[in-house]
């Protein structure tokens, strides 16, 4: 059995071509999206979060929304970019939504991808420390917004305060259990999926990771799969990790299908950079026929090994269209892969 769920990357466009041509589109039909998959036997909605851009920005509107509409699927972020975060604030922001959602919260946070302005974190108020790249005050971030999840006090209580308050050192309200086994870290290399296993956190791995063997995207992703579950026994973690990994998946079974991604079934790795010098490897595209699909999917080497599939979905396609995006995969191309 796996999981299987959606990731949008929430675009709007004001194109008459576009099915979602402004923000409130795009939210509205992002509620609609998961109601839907949850009708259809998804365990899954995600959601990327990107700055200054014609995409979903603030997450946890937007996830707590979805909460109070659904009831099982489970609701997530593939990733919250932490050079962005007041990390206590959103502390009290991801409990807020984990409550509101029954505790089916599971956040995704990572470094974050190339930005739509230069440096656009120091916008939002922050700034490397001296001697720091804006890789560590990401991670820095994270290591505070995680640590403050334990629930454990730390803030001087006022002698006078305007409500009683509980004994000893205060922590941060609203407090979920249980929302700390569920952060994820979206990591695009080897070193910092070691770097999150240690500290605890489950894995997310996308469509894009530092090309870093020269050997076929999947088999890079599985390798840095096993590398992160072994660093995680090694740390003396007692719980069993999670394990995602996002693709581009379109099971072709009508005209529709075909004129959308026909073109895409035989798709290759590609090689770019992220920044002036991380040279990067691009995950393939599926589509095809279902019985295909199966057989190049077995193929992949880091979806084995997950214990958990994203369907990255074309969001500005609508609502409909997407649903039957996901349930094609569900029905069509599940079962014959052992997942259902």
């Amino acid at each position: 059995m796996k999981k299987i769920g959606f990731l949008s990357f929430g675009h709007w466009n004001p194109s008459p071509q576009s099915g979602a041509r402004s923000a409130s589109d795009v939210l509205l039909q992002s509620i609609d999206l998961a109601v839907a998959a949850e009708e259809l036997g998804a365990d899954g909605a995600y959601f990327r979060v990107h700055h200054f851009a014609r995409q979903l920005a603030s997450p946890f509107p937007l996830l707590a929304a979805v909460g109070a509409k659904t009831s099982k699927i489970e609701i997530g972020t593939g990733v919250i970019d932490m050079r962005y975060e007041n990390p206590l604030y959103m502390a009290e922001d991801a409990g807020a939504a984990d409550i509101i959602s029954g505790g089916r919260l599971q956040l995704g946070i990572s470094r974050g991808s190339p930005e739509q302005v230069i440096e656009g974190y120091r916008y939002f108020g922050y700034q490397p420390a001296e001697g720091e790249t804006d890789a560590d005050m990401g991670r820095r971030h994270a290591e505070v917004f995680y640590d403050v999840l334990r629930g454990q006090g730390f803030a001087k209580p006022n002698p006078r305060p305007m409500f009683p308050n509980p004994p000893g050192m205060l922590r941060l309200e609203p407090f979920s259990e249980g929302l700390r086994d569920r952060i994820w870290w979206g990591s695009g290399s080897n070193s910092t999926a070691v770097w999150a296993a240690k500290l605890g956190m489950n894995l997310q791995s996308s469509t894009l990771k530092d090309n870093e063997t020269g050997e076929p995207f999947h088999v890079q992703q599985a390798k840095q799969i096993r590398l992160y579950r072994d660093a995680f026994k090694e740390a003396g973690h007692t719980r069993t990790p999670r394990v995602s990994v996002s693709r581009s998946i379109f099971a072709i079974m009508n005209d529709m299908d075909r004129a959308y991604f026909g073109g895409s079934g035989e798709s290759q790795d590609s090689i770019g950079f992220i920044g002036p010098e991380t040279e990067a490897i691009f995950g393939r595209s599926y589509a095809a026929d279902p019985d295909k699909l199966v057989k190049q999917l077995k193929a992949d080497e880091a979806i084995a090994e997950a214990d958990t599939l994203l369907l990255t979905v074309p969001n500005q396609l609508g609502v409909d269209y997407n649903a039957h995006v996901i349930e094609s995969i569900l029905t069509h191309v599940a079962p014959a892969m052992g997942w259902r």
